[in-house]
């Protein structure tokens, strides 16, 4: 059985819905198709498809496998590709995961000079408010925040995101500038509370190099970021959040920082995507270019050599993975 030739005649059926239509388009008889299919199927031992009079249904092993195929077959044109042009550069899909505050404040403003560099790059963007897990999307590579590292996947790191905390001005005004941690006690926080750990977040301050959780008084929760920040702009009480979601509140006035000489931890940042990745242009140079990116951006810094050990512990885990 020529794989390859299986390879792309089960995509074809699958975008097509069609083992007809497929097989007109691949310009082989009908009956062709079905017999690859079958014979594909007996190699692999898994039923690829479940068939009914109307369409055909993909079984999770046969979904696992057409994202595959997919990955594969653009991976072969893309070498034959740059073999019959040379000098054209990376080409082809490029699907990509990251959060949605990354994306939308550090990734997308910045995107056109990814594009003017890398014209031939059919690029897609995913915003994922929630955990990512590289091994679980169908993308070339996915940008994460925090501490996790998927095993067997290769890791580059983009840096840290500096934490800070802040209120506004109406705040401050109506309680007052704490001066001492101890003072926070009679001050009101805004939470942030994870829905896929079902735990609220507690502001926390590193101390001779060592995290400190302080309680407050706090009224008011919320499980959206965007939404957290929002309230802190209000006057709801204090936050604490990466700094290049409040950069531009703190230069307008609107936020004013609190205890800037005691941080937050801040957040680790990085690209992650499986090892055979590394060898695809396009995946390669998106890799380099967001480092290029993320080593420009205010707010981040380059991660120490020593890691920290904080990934189990980290008080801000539930809030990472939604930045």
């Amino acid at each position: 059985m020529d794989r390859l030739h299986a390879m792309q005649t089960f995509v074809k059926v699958v975008e097509m819905n069609s083992f007809s239509r497929a097989a007109d388009a691949l310009g082989m008889p009908r009956a062709s198709a079905t017999i690859t299919i079958k014979n594909l199927e007996a190699h692999l031992k898994v039923n690829l498809m479940q068939r009914t009079t109307r369409r055909l249904n993909l079984t999770p092993e046969g979904a696992q496998y057409y994202e595959r195929c997919v990955r594969i077959l653009s991976d072969i044109k893309e070498t034959e590709d740059a073999l019959a042009s040379t000098g054209r550069g990376p080409q082809g899909p490029l699907r990509v995961d990251m959060p949605g505050s990354i994306g939308r404040l550090i990734i997308a403003p910045r995107i056109m000079e990814f594009k003017e560099r890398y014209p031939d790059i059919n690029l897609s963007m995913r915003f994922v408010d929630g955990p990512l897990n590289p091994a679980q999307s169908a993308v070339d590579c996915v940008i994460c925040s925090g501490y996790r590292h998927e095993p067997g996947y290769v890791r580059r790191s983009l840096g840290e995101a500096s934490m800070l905390t802040a209120a506004s001005p109406v705040y401050l005004e109506r309680n007052g500038m704490p001066t001492e941690l101890d003072e926070l006690q009679r001050h009101y926080a805004v939470h942030y509370h994870s829905s896929v750990t079902d735990r609220t977040v507690t502001h926390t301050f590193v101390i001779d190099a060592a995290p400190r959780e302080v309680k407050m008084q706090s009224s008011l929760t919320l499980s959206d970021l965007e939404a957290y920040v929002a309230c802190g702009l209000a006057g709801a009480g204090i936050i604490q959040a990466p700094s290049f979601l409040l950069r531009r509140h703190l230069a307008e006035g609107r936020l004013v920082e609190i205890f800037p000489q005691w941080k937050p931890l801040p957040v680790p940042v990085s690209v992650q995507y499986a090892p055979d990745r590394h060898f695809v242009g396009r995946v390669r140079v998106f890799v380099e270019w967001a480092a290029e990116l993320f080593k420009e951006c205010c707010g981040m810094h380059a991660e120490p050599k020593t890691e920290r050990d904080y990934s189990s512990a980290h008080p801000f885990n539930e809030l990472i993975a939604s930045l």
